[in-house]
This record gives C-alpha cells, structure tokens and sequence, in this order.
C-alpha cells in the first residue's frame, strides 16, 4: 500500500521520517540533523536503500572503465586538509607536459576505456593554455574517451588568472574536448568550516555558481562533499540542502560522491583522525535520503575500501566508480587500498553483494549488463584480455622489425 510503512525504527525519532519516506515527501533540514544523530545505522540504510529502489530499481550498480590523469602537483593553493599540493622546487614535485601526459598513459589505454578524469594541482606559473593543450593532447590521441576534467575550483582559478568569465572559460574547454566536470573542491559548503580548512579556495557560492554555469551550457556534473574531518553534522546538512537547492534549478547533477576525509600527511590531520565505517555508512544512507533529485550516490571503493563500498550497496549506493588506475591524490593522503582494480575485480565484488553489475559511460549511458552466470563472464573477459594481450605483442614485434 502506497505510502504505507514497511520499516518499523528501532529509534522514535525516525518514525516521522520513516513516514515521510514512504509518502514520497522531501526532507528537511532537521530531518537530516535527526538522521545524522541517530545511531539506528539499519533503520537508516533500509530507508536508503527503499528510496534507491524507487529511483533506480535497486538492481544495478554502475561502474566504468576509466582512468585517472593528475598533470601536476604543484598547487598555488594551501588547502590544510590535503597531501597531494607540492611547490615548486620541492623533490617530489612534478609536471607533465601534454606530450608526456599521453605517452605516459598510452600503455593503460584500451579501446575499452571510456573515461579519463583528469584533476590536479593549481600551478602558479603555467597559463590557462596549458590545460586546454592537456585536453586537446588527450582528444586528439584518444579520440573515444570521454573527458572528464577540471573541478569548479580549477576553473575558477582559470578565470582569475585570464580575465575570462567562468562561462568563457568553460566554453574554450568544451571547444577543447571537454565532455563533463567532476564534483571536487566542494568540500563543506558552510564559510565557518570552509574558512578553516581550505580559506583560499572558491567559496561555496563560487562552486555554485560554476556548477549552474557548467549546467547552463549542457555540461553534466557530479558533487562532493569531504566528510569526517572539523564538521559537525549541521554542516553535513546545510552542504547536502545547498546541493539539492541548485539541482532543483538545473538538473545538470548526475552523482554525489561523498568522500572520506584521509588524516595522513596533511596538517588537518593534527587535529581530526580516520572516520568509523559506521558513520561513513550512515553518510552514504543519509544522503541518499536527503538528495531526493540526484539520480546516483557514489560508494568510492579507493577511499572507503572495496569491502565497505559493499556494504554501501545497500546503504542507498548504486555507482562504485571505476577501474581507476593510477590514483594519487587520496594515496598521498593515507589509502591503502589498491591504486586499480580491474574490470572483473569491479564485477566480482558487486555480484557477491547480491547486485547486478553494470559498464557504464560518463553520462552513464548503459555499455553492458553483466546479469549472466560468473563463470560465463569470467571466461569472456579472460578469453578478451589474452586476445588483447597477443596483440600488442604482435604490434611490439612489427615495430621492432621495422626499427631493425
């Protein structure tokens, strides 16, 4: 029956929510501050995991194959919570010119890679015609996969730098390749936090208005929201309503990724430490809940671990990310899960939560549904793999004898 409750909380205080869950009504804010303060985890991911089911089935869990690209680590920025920011001149700084960007990664580039996401640090001295040759490098070498590139701080940085409007800058990317933009430098949206942690980067309503900007122009973006740090759970709140206030005006969100605040080699680090896997699951369910017209939630398996990113499956996450390869930023800052996992990791760990794993393409427009037996997927894409293997090793013998 419509509207009717199948979810008995084990804490009163969710009894209403529970009610409006059921009924289809938004939330609100002191919805979110009762869930955030409740340690009913169960209630709460059952009612997650209700409303995944409402806007997505409940069956699928998308993921990708994509790469990731950081060109360099030298930032201008100071932000206290990262580990990634080098200066210059430091041992292990670097920068890659667009050249050495695809020929570095040519090796992981399959013609079955879909994607590459491409942030990094914010160089002082290197112009905004450096990152357009980035992805003019990238198109041209790599002409089917799909950019992903340049956080709303990054392309504020690129306006104060140039003089051009956030709108200008924006379009001189697209006209280079760009196809979407990924959710970082959100962080906490609240000024008293922001202030603290990151007070030389685009506030909130800079990060906005970017994103409604990037919207306006048929971009579609993702949002983030750095958790488990100096916030309190109103600030959670606060950033999560600010999101969906703009997602009421533009729809142009596809997915909100919470990310897992890594205390490790960075002076935030001082003063908060690793979050618990209980209040990481609580987050995820929560906003789910809270973010009512954002189509996917995010369980970023390099952040949280591939187990815990399990369980987020049921805690109203439908979206795993992807194989990844090479990621730095978050290593830098204490992950010690893998720096990839392949295609069949991806698979293999969805279907033992019980969800049908499915490829996807940046504006996740479906590739495959891999809903067949294990085994009969396993054997395929080992099969594949070897024929791709014999390959290139036939490529490396012709040009060894064309060099001869």
């Amino acid at each position: 029956m419509e509207g009717e409750i199948r979810i008995r909380p084990n804490d009163p205080a969710l009894i209403p929510i529970a009610e409006k869950v059921f009924a289809g009504e938004r939330l609100t804010f002191e919805d979110g501050v009762t869930l955030f303060s409740s340690f009913d985890l169960l209630t709460i991911g059952q009612l997650a995991d209700e409303v995944n089911r409402r806007l997505n089935g409940g069956k699928y869990v998308y993921f990708n194959q994509n790469r990731h690209i950081n060109p360099t680590n030298i930032c201008a920025f100071h932000c206290n919570f990262c580990s990634f920011r080098r200066d210059p001149g430091d041992p292990d700084a670097y920068i890659w010119s667009p050249e050495e960007i695809v020929e570095r990664i040519r090796p992981t580039v399959t013609d079955e890679v879909t994607e590459f996401h491409i942030v990094g640090g914010l160089h002082p001295e290197y112009g905004f015609d450096y990152y357009v040759n980035v992805l003019r490098a990238l198109r041209d070498a790599f002409p089917w996969v799909q950019l992903k590139a340049f956080t709303a701080v990054e392309i504020d940085f690129f306006s104060q730098m140039t003089g051009l409007s956030h709108e200008e800058v924006l379009k001189r990317l697209i006209d280079a390749g760009l196809d979407t933009m990924p959710g970082g430098g959100a962080e906490i949206f609240h000024p008293d936090i922001r202030r603290r942690i990151c007070p030389e980067k685009a506030d909130a309503d800079t990060w906005l208005a970017v994103h409604r900007t990037a919207h306006t122009l048929g971009l579609r973006t993702n949002a983030t929201m750095l958790y488990g740090h100096i916030e309190g759970i109103e600030h959670r709140v606060d950033h999560l309503v600010r999101l969906r206030e703009l997602q009421d005006e533009t729809g142009g969100f596809q997915t909100f990724i919470p990310l897992r605040y890594h205390p490790e080699n960075n002076q935030l680090g001082k003063r908060a430490t690793w979050t618990t896997a209980h209040d990481t699951l609580k987050t995820i369910a929560v906003s789910r809940l809270m973010l009512d017209n954002f189509p996917h939630i995010k369980a970023y398996w390099v952040m949280l671990t591939p187990p815990i990113a399990q369980l987020a499956l049921h805690f109203g996450a439908d979206d795993i990310d992807g194989t990844i390869v090479e990621e730095r930023i978050y290593h830098e800052a204490g992950a010690t899960t893998e720096r990839q996992l392949d295609r069949l990791d991806l698979i293999r760990l969805v279907r033992s939560a019980g969800k049908i794993p499915v490829e996807r393409d940046s504006l996740y427009r479906i590739l495959r549904v891999y809903d067949r037996p294990l085994e009969e997927i396993e054997a395929e894409i080992i099969a594949r793999r070897k024929r791709r293997i014999m390959e290139q090793a036939r490529q490396r013998r012709l040009r060894a004898q064309i060099q001869a």
